[in-house]
């Protein structure tokens, strides 16, 4: 378990979103934390893992259909026709937060664990009727269960409910379930999307499809 990426520990009181699209996430969450969690232990979220795991594989089709050119990435231009054809209204601005934020690896494409990201992002940033309707058409009322649970377990995570989860708060989560790895980097605190992220990579997801691929390929 590990790869979570954050802020200094001694930063926290201070510490401020460094984009809009981080801001909007740290209110989200803010707001989310406020109406609480119905998890008690973080053993309930790695409980839960394989279930999840099944379920954000199932994103599969969706990445496919929306990656136009067939080569395993979803670029600028194919997320700006995605959220057209589905009618969800982001600015340009907010096209190419989402854009960067969700291409971690700064290739100019978002591969499937990043796609993942993404949806998450969407379901939490947008929650207005038409957005819905276009959550609808995209399948992802099937993975509302899902991205909810996610969210969850932001939120059970985030002890003070400042949309951020510092180092001693995930130690204190990983120590009591037993589990002390953690791959931390030179930061301390983490963001919705970061854990995200590390969420996608403790469940494996995104790993066997470049295996399969690979092997197609030889």
């Amino acid at each position: 378990m590990g790869g979570i990426v954050g802020k200094p520990e001694s930063a926290t009181s201070t510490w401020m979103p460094e984009t809009k699209l981080e801001a909007k996430m740290v209110e989200a969450m803010q707001r989310r934390a406020a109406e609480g969690t119905a998890l008690k232990s973080f053993n309930s979220i790695i409980l839960k893992f394989p279930k999840i795991d099944d379920s954000l594989r199932n994103c599969k089709a969706i990445f496919e259909k929306f990656d136009e050119d067939s080569n395993g990435t979803i670029d600028h231009e194919e997320l700006k026709k995605c959220f057209h054809k589905l009618e969800i209204k982001f600015t340009e601005e907010e096209i190419n937060d989402l854009f960067e934020a969700c291409d971690i690896n700064k290739d100019m494409g978002m591969k499937f664990n990043e796609f993942i990201v993404l949806l998450c992002l969407v379901y939490l940033l947008k929650d207005d009727p038409t957005a819905l309707r276009a959550k609808s058409r995209m399948g992802m009322p099937k993975l509302e269960a899902t991205f909810e649970t996610l969210v969850d377990a932001f939120v059970f995570l985030d002890k003070n409910k400042d949309g951020y989860v510092s180092r001693s708060e995930m130690t204190q989560a990983v120590t009591e379930s037993g589990e002390e790895e953690m791959d931390w980097d030179k930061n301390g605190m983490v963001n919705f999307k970061e854990f995200l992220f590390a969420f996608t990579r403790w469940c494996g997801v995104g790993e066997n499809e470049d295996e399969e691929e690979g092997e197609e390929k030889n």
